[in-house]
């Protein structure tokens, strides 16, 4: 993909079945796109006709540029502009985990889409930071990512999977994103770390965020099974 900038992204994609949404898949600061790519051509998505975008950010292997807050924005920005040209119409859903539910948040703000799929997402890195190095200098929270400021405008379901036991991002920084999104948020605190949650409730996101896609896709996602 070629963003707004000129940085070129590695990522991966899948089409959907006819009439169907696109997952549009953030990955975590130390992660890499291709085991959400994985996951998201699998089942229970793969037979609900979904298809697909995992973008690597600028500075991850694959793309060129350097990472930043503006700059992870126009990544995935460029995304959705990337799944609009390969499946005109397509529904999208956004998913980011940690550092990509803050991504995700921020697209969301600027784009439409069906809803919000966050895996141990974060209010803000400020509190973030600040509550694992109190005393850090200001210069290191150059990128906020204020996500308890940009989901307050959004109307479309928020779907937060948080793990009890995640040292990396508390569940009180999630239950405070769930507080700024109101009443549309949907908060499932379950047992794990900051890893081993991913996945854990794809049933049921498939099953929130499938009930507005049109009957055509539920029809392809019965010739998919």
């Amino acid at each position: 993909m070629t963003t707004a900038d000129g940085e070129r992204l590695h990522a991966l994609w899948r089409s959907p079945a006819p009439g169907c949404g696109v997952v549009v898949s953030f990955h975590g600061n130390g992660s890499r796109p291709e085991p959400h790519a994985e996951r998201f051509a699998a089942d229970p998505w793969d037979a609900a006709g979904w298809g697909l975008l995992a973008p690597a950010y600028r500075g991850y292997p694959g793309s060129t540029g350097e990472p930043s807050e503006d700059g992870l924005i126009r990544d995935g920005l460029a995304a959705v502009a990337a799944v609009a040209e390969r499946a005109p119409g397509a529904p999208i859903l956004l998913h980011g985990h940690s550092l990509g539910a803050a991504v995700a948040v921020a697209v969301a703000e600027r784009m439409p889409a069906i809803g919000l799929y966050l895996e141990a997402p974060f209010d803000s890195m400020t509190h973030t930071v600040r509550l694992h190095v109190p005393l850090a200098p200001s210069w290191l929270l150059r990128d906020t990512y204020r996500s308890d400021l940009r989901i307050r405008a959004g109307t479309t379901p928020v779907l937060i999977v948080q793990g009890r036991d995640d040292m990396v991002v508390p569940a009180k920084l999630a239950l405070l994103l769930a507080r700024a999104a109101g009443p549309r948020a949907l908060v499932e605190l379950v047992p794990g770390d900051h890893v081993s949650i991913l996945g854990v409730r794809d049933r049921e996101a498939v099953a929130l965020f499938g009930r507005g896609l049109v009957p055509a896709c539920t029809q392809a996602g019965e010739k998919v099974r």
